[in-house]
């Protein structure tokens, strides 16, 4: 890339007391300037106007000691250009018809002060030009680097090496994108400019140590190398670097490494034990409950399937014991004991007492449920009743506790020997009789119905559904006759039998109610206790004003006499008429035809 001409005053980047006076005394001589680019093309015009009548224009270059070099010759007249036989610049060289000298592929040595020159017949005309050459440096690199750093040590870190770079540049050392300032003893830095003999290049090699501290375990380092460019003055930074820093444990500490936020009893329980050292420990000491001595171990201990003494304070050091963490462990625990359980068969009537005893870790909740329903009361049995019987379940939680929870079963079964109630009514159509045998018991006793006097069994009775130990066995008859029938209830304990008088069809018989469920039994006792205390104040009442009738007939014996004598008069008037009132509680048919024959006699 060819190098265009500048009219500026010369001056040396990077060079110390390059520029101030320097820089005017050329600005006054008017001296022209051309950067060029490494390898690039320099282009350099004529600084003088062409005058008229000339001959030829030559180009020089100067050394050191002032003497001059010519490199380069035009005719004007003859149109030719000549080269003159200088080693650095073969192939390299082209003057143009205005003068205008290209150098190609520059390099370092190209930076120097050359001279155009102009000859006519009467005068010889000569402008100096300055090349100036620039270099951009490789992208730094930091070589050499430590494998690992220890805190409290001054080592080497690394080498900054930036390469080919023209004029030569500065390297600075940077930490997390700070600059690095020299300290003595902690951060040590040398710097070396090394030029290449045969290209005129510089490479520049910063060498840093260091001495690091915990807090550098992840800095990030890197080194900027400052160069100047046609421009003026610029950088490139390296790729940053992190290194692995070594420090020593300074804190011991113990975790318990658990799936839920509590133990409980039956869970595995593993403890970790870490160091914040780098490398951080790779064996500790655990200290267990209950052990006088530290257990050996890698980083992690594990107990599986605790139990209620593991209960405690848990420990862990370094092997050599200087420096220790604890942690308390609760390992939580539910204990039920219900007293009593399994299957338990008791007799109806008999008391049976019943207890859940919980131990845990912690407050529990306690509650029983009853045929998969749960109860608002815990189950107490004074008196057993067949709805007592059922599947009982005390069950308790530690809420707190994720999946610690127990129950225990108790099966009660209430046995009774056969109980036997009969009613009878007639029916609403007076064309028929529905008897009942109502039964209790358990297990469930099979019914029987038969005739008394013939013996023959009834097949046609209905049960309705057994319900707590009672149902009841119904049949629907329609007597000629009076008749005696008989229940017959049985099962593994007992057999038991009751008999009942049936009247004719054509005999009513007195409505007798069925029994109550046991819904309505204590509405049924409410009403029959009403009813007995109304019946004994009437009792008292009429007592009272009999005594008071009694005290005054005394005293009127007269009216006394008057009034037997009326009641002599009228009873003496009533007809004598027997009653056909057959009593409903009669024992058996023959009683029955006894007393159907006494009543003709009375009749006739």
């Amino acid at each position: 890339m060819p190098s265009s001409p500048s009219v500026q005053p010369v001056a040396v980047p990077g060079c110390p007391g390059a520029g101030g006076s320097r820089r005017l005394r050329f600005a006054a001589l008017g001296l022209y300037t051309v950067n060029a680019i490494y390898g690039d093309t320099i282009i350099m015009p004529c600084p003088l106007e062409v005058p008229e009548g000339l001959m030829f224009g030559k180009w020089k270059y100067e050394m050191p000691n002032g003497s001059p070099v010519f490199i380069a010759f035009r005719s004007s007249t003859k149109k030719s250009v000549q080269y003159d036989d200088v080693p650095d610049y073969k192939d390299r060289l082209s003057l143009s018809e205005n003068y205008t000298l290209s150098i190609k592929n520059a390099r370092i040595s190209d930076e120097k002060r050359f001279v155009c020159m102009l000859v006519t017949e009467d005068d010889v005309s000569e402008e100096p030009t300055i090349v100036k050459v620039f270099k951009q440096p490789s992208q730094p690199e930091i070589l050499h680097q430590a494998d690992l750093l220890e805190t409290e040590k001054l080592q080497m870190l690394g080498e900054c090496v930036a390469r080919d770079s023209y004029p030569e540049g500065n390297v600075t050392w940077y930490k997390n994108g700070r600059i690095l300032q020299p300290v003595e003893d902690v951060v040590v830095i040398n710097l070396q400019k090394i030029v290449d003999k045969s290209t005129g290049l510089f490479t520049m090699t910063s060498s840093l140590q260091y001495m690091p501290t915990k807090e550098d375990a992840d800095a990030k380092f890197s080194c900027i190398v400052t160069y100047y460019g046609p421009s003026g003055q610029k950088t490139i930074q390296s790729e940053p670097i992190v290194f692995d820093v070594h420090y020593p444990t300074e804190k011991v500490t113990i975790q318990v490494l658990s799936q839920s936020r509590t133990i409980k009893e039956g869970d595995n329980i593993t403890l970790k034990c870490s160091g914040n050292g780098n490398p951080p420990p790779q064996e500790f000491l655990f200290y267990i409950p209950g052990e006088t001595e530290g257990i050996r171990s890698s980083d992690t201990y594990v107990m599986t399937d605790v139990r209620r003494n593991a209960t405690g304070e848990y420990k862990c050091s370094l092997t050599d014991k200087s420096m220790m963490d604890s942690t308390t462990i609760t390992v939580h625990y539910l204990d039920l004991q219900l007293t009593p359980s399994g299957e338990v068969t008791k007799q109806i009537g008999e008391a049976l007492p019943v207890s859940c005893t919980i131990s845990s870790s912690r407050n529990a909740t306690v509650f029983w449920i009853k045929d998969n329903t749960r109860m608002q009361t815990s189950p107490s049995f004074s008196s057993l009743q067949y709805q007592d019987a059922g599947n009982y379940v005390c069950e308790t939680t530690l809420q707190e506790v994720e999946g610690l929870r127990k129950r225990q079963t108790l099966k009660l079964i209430v046995e009774g020997k056969p109980q036997i109630k009969m009613t009878k009514k007639t029916n609403t159509n007076k064309m028929s009789k529905t008897i009942i045998c109502h039964v209790e018991g358990f297990p469930k006793p099979a019914v029987q119905w038969t005739v008394t006097g013939t013996g023959s069994i009834i097949n046609k009775a209905k049960e309705t559904k057994y319900v707590n130990g009672k149902f009841a066995s119904k049949i629907i008859i329609a007597p000629e006759e009076n008749v005696t029938l008989t229940c017959i209830a049985e099962n593994e304990l007992e057999r038991t039998v009751t008999s009942m008088n049936v009247s004719a069809i054509s005999i009513p018989e007195y409505d007798e109610p069925e029994d109550r469920t046991d819904d309505n039994s204590e509405k049924v006792n409410d009403q029959a206790k009403l009813i007995v205390g109304i019946v004994v104040g009437l009792l008292l009442v009429a007592l009272v004003a009999g005594v008071v009738y009694w005290l005054y007939v005394k005293k009127s014996n007269d009216a006394k006499g008057k009034s037997e004598k009326a009641a002599a008069q009228n009873f003496a008037s009533l007809p004598r008429t027997a009653s056909k009132h057959v009593d409903k509680d009669l024992g058996n048919i023959e009683e029955n035809k006894k007393l159907e024959e006494n009543n003709h006699k009375s009749e006739t």
